[in-house]
């Protein structure tokens, strides 16, 4: 092998890049790193051309090892930061920039990966403060700017429409930015003009899927029964593109169009008949939708063995009363995902339906579901609430969650600036302080009581309004905690009489698993009052009478280190 200069080595891989050969230019960086292997540069190369090619974790070790050789090179860092980005490592990209402050700080781009990555990490406030470091450096920084706007969204700012328009103004082709300004109009009650960019940007780019669904929760909030309309437009202008077809199908199950959603899932089977998600769909809509010899058929012929499939074959074998069959499918699912939440929540109702001891084991140990009084200043409900008021009369109906009417707020609650939200956050991690008190012991095999010892900290905050009557929440579970509530802010008088208005009910499986079980407890709801309880545990509410009801809930997970 010929000896040449590392710049030539450099030159001859962007060469073969450039020429649409990234394996080839892979592979001479390969070759030069065995003549100049402690050439900082070169690996950092190689890391570059890794992570142009999607290849997140081999990039992050090549920067890596760029920045043991170079430690005084903020660049190599910034880019190992944003290869820890792509493989969800969020906390361990905002470490490694925070240490390289002193090196960095006077580069918009270090700001700007800073606020990425502390964005990622849901450091809202560490985000914006990197973000306005570097747009006090570059103010025309195209993803400084980008990053700020989505945060002042995120945060409900007010100049978040005035962030998206300049940084429109800098980069007009970028969707994103489209869609935080149509969300920043639709926040300020223009949702006519909302949904105009929607319509303009999803029809210039049909198969870009968060303007798909924005633009379904805009026709939502309109009333629109065909909602999702767009949808079936996008897969006939867009038909070798299946993401379309799998997020309509998702759209539509999400509101309890089973049975539309199984046919969408059963053309696109067609379609791509080498998909065998769409197979899985069709089985677990059809099944959803009370069709069980077509999700027989269906799974019967389905080749895929994944969790998700066990999962959804366990529902099916529920509904069929087949038991012991469930019971099998959600063993294997759990070998290969040991704390998957919606396996757990159907092992409990297999086990209550065929009297296993350990159903009182998930779920029915003393301590495990708690109705505790908030902590905190005597004047914060009234806070909470004016400020919750406000909010809610500019919020929809969310699409693909279990409210059934009424209003949700948008985004992450406890993400927003208002100080009596800070004030509340507070109360309620001291709130759960008391909860744990009141545990069972460590066990190291319960789902919840792992963590009994561990932090906690909240995740997913949101506000749900109801003044209709009628509206209900549909029993649900929350796969993405280990740890569900409610907090109750406005609570009816019909609520604490014999009408049992709004109760929550804990336990009671979802009506589409046909399994007839009752309520393992319910909860009277009391105004200043937090339920807590585990996030294994299906839970839904009694129909609401038509007096205003309020509530604020959220998911709480291990805490991570920071």
């Amino acid at each position: 092998m010929t000896r040449q200069a590392p710049r030539q080595w450099h030159d001859l891989a962007i060469a073969a890049e450039r020429a649409g050969d990234p394996a080839q230019a892979r592979a001479i960086l390969g070759q030069g790193l065995a003549q100049w292997p402690d050439h900082a540069d070169l690996y950092n190369e190689a890391g570059s051309l890794a992570l142009r090619a999607g290849e997140a974790a081999q990039a992050e070790t090549l920067f890596a090892r760029a920045c043991s050789l170079d430690p005084g090179n903020p660049d190599f860092a910034i880019n190992r930061a944003i290869a820890l980005g792509r493989l969800d490592r969020h906390e361990q990209a905002c470490e490694l920039l925070a240490g390289i402050e002193d090196a960095a700080q006077a580069l918009p781009r270090y700001w700007s990966a800073r606020g990425n990555a502390a964005r990622a990490a849901r450091r809202m406030a560490d985000a914006a403060r990197s973000y306005d470091h570097c747009l006090a450096l570059d103010p025309r920084h195209p993803r400084g700017l980008h990053g700020r706007a989505r945060v002042a969204i995120e945060r409900g700012e007010a100049e978040a429409e005035a962030r998206f328009d300049t940084a429109l103004a800098l980069n007009s082709r970028e969707p994103d930015l489209w869609l935080g300004k149509a969300q920043a109009l639709d926040v300020a009650g223009h949702s006519q003009a909302a949904r105009q960019i929607m319509e303009q940007v999803t029809a210039q780019a049909p198969g870009w899927l968060e303007g798909l669904k924005f633009l379904a929760q805009l026709k939502l909030a309109a009333g629109e029964s065909d909602f999702a309309g767009h949808y079936r437009e996008a897969a006939r202008r867009q038909p070798a593109d299946p993401g379309i077809l799998y997020a309509h199908a998702e759209i539509l199950a999400g509101l309890d169009f089973a049975i539309e959603a199984a046919e969408v899932a059963a053309k696109a089977r067609a379609r791509f008949p080498q998909q065998p998600g769409f197979a899985l769909l069709e089985a677990a809509h059809a099944g959803c939708a009370g069709d069980d010899e077509r999700a027989e058929a269906v799974f019967a012929k389905l080749a895929l063995q994944t969790p998700p499939r066990w999962i959804q074959e366990a529902r099916h074998r529920i509904r069929r009363g087949e038991f012991e069959r469930a019971e099998r499918l959600l063993e294997r699912a759990l070998e290969g995902d040991p704390w998957n939440i919606a396996a757990w929540a159907l092992r409990g109702v297999v086990w209550r339906l065929t009297g296993d001891p350990r159903a009182e084991w998930l779920h029915d140990q003393e301590g495990l579901v708690q109705c505790l009084p908030l902590q905190g200043s005597e004047d914060l409900l009234g806070g909470i609430v004016a400020q919750l008021r406000q909010l809610h009369a500019n919020s929809p109906l969310p699409l693909g969650q279990s409210l059934r009417g009424g209003t949700q707020t948008r985004g992450i609650l406890f993400e927003r600036t208002e100080p009596v939200l800070a004030e509340l956050h507070a109360a309620i991690l001291a709130t759960i302080g008391d909860y744990r008190a009141g545990l069972p012991a460590l066990d190291g095999k319960h789902p919840l009581l792992r963590h009994a010892d561990a932090n906690l900290q909240l995740a997913g905050s949101w506000s749900v309004r109801l003044t209709g009557g009628g509206d209900y929440h549909t029993a649900h579970i929350h796969p993405q905690g280990i740890l569900s509530s409610a907090l109750y802010l406005i609570v009816p008088e019909d609520a604490r009489g014999e009408e049992q208005s709004g109760w929550l009910e804990l336990g009671r499986p979802p009506p589409d698993l046909r399994c007839g079980l009752a309520p393992l407890a319910t909860i009277t709801p009391e105004p200043g009052h937090l339920a807590l309880f585990p996030s294994t545990l299906y839970h839904g509410t009694t129909p609401f009478g038509d007096a205003e009801r309020m509530t604020l809930a959220f998911d709480v997970v291990p805490g991570v280190g920071r």
